[in-house]
């Protein structure tokens, strides 16, 4: 995996980089996730897919039932297979089943 780890403000559009690391399944789907304001970048809300990522930024979304919180550790170059995606990013969102309502 190539990365921008440190390389001196490297930056890549945001919609490019939820593509490339897996958290949309198409470009557009990136775009609308990016423009429908329900994203936050070091907790800016975003309302545009060409707002620039670098390493180090902490993402905020919505992805399906749950909240997504992950530091972006690398730029990847290319949308490759799922375990490289998971190298461009930390998730910061540790599952924690105490905190959820007891079933009864």
């Amino acid at each position: 995996m190539a990365d921008a780890r440190g390389g001196g403000g490297a930056a890549m559009r945001l919609d490019r980089f939820l593509w490339h690391a897996r958290f949309a399944t198409t470009r557009s789907a990136a775009q609308v996730i990016a423009c429908e304001r329900r994203l936050r970048i070091d907790g800016r809300t975003i309302d545009r897919a060409a707002a620039p990522v670098r390493v180090g930024n902490i993402l905020t979304f919505a992805q399906g039932q749950r909240v997504r919180v992950i530091r972006i550790e690398a730029l990847p170059t290319r949308r490759g297979p799922p375990a490289e995606a998971r190298g461009c990013y930390q998730d910061l969102m540790v599952e924690n089943g105490s905190q959820q309502a007891p079933g009864d």
